[in-house]
């Protein structure tokens, strides 16, 4: 019985090498994170605890929801 022998003698990916790894996209480096010049800023800010786990219920996104939500009350 045969196994597959790598020509090129590449070591297995390890998670380090993977985290640090870049996508490419059409020859340019896709990125992680948010997109350069966005207009957010981190801000401290003291809630309910019953409305953050209001949010948080409704899964992956509840900041951004909790963000129109805000823009909503707000008018803007």
């Amino acid at each position: 019985m045969s196994s597959w022998v790598d020509p090129d003698n590449a070591p297995d990916w390890t998670t380090e090498m993977l985290d640090r790894a870049e996508l490419r996209v059409g020859g340019m480096a896709a990125r992680r994170g948010r997109p350069p010049g966005s207009a957010k800023a981190q801000v401290s800010l003291r809630l309910d605890q019953d409305v953050i786990a209001a949010f948080r219920a409704q899964g992956p996104g509840w900041q951004s929801r909790m963000n129109e939500a805000l823009r909503k009350a707000a008018g803007v």
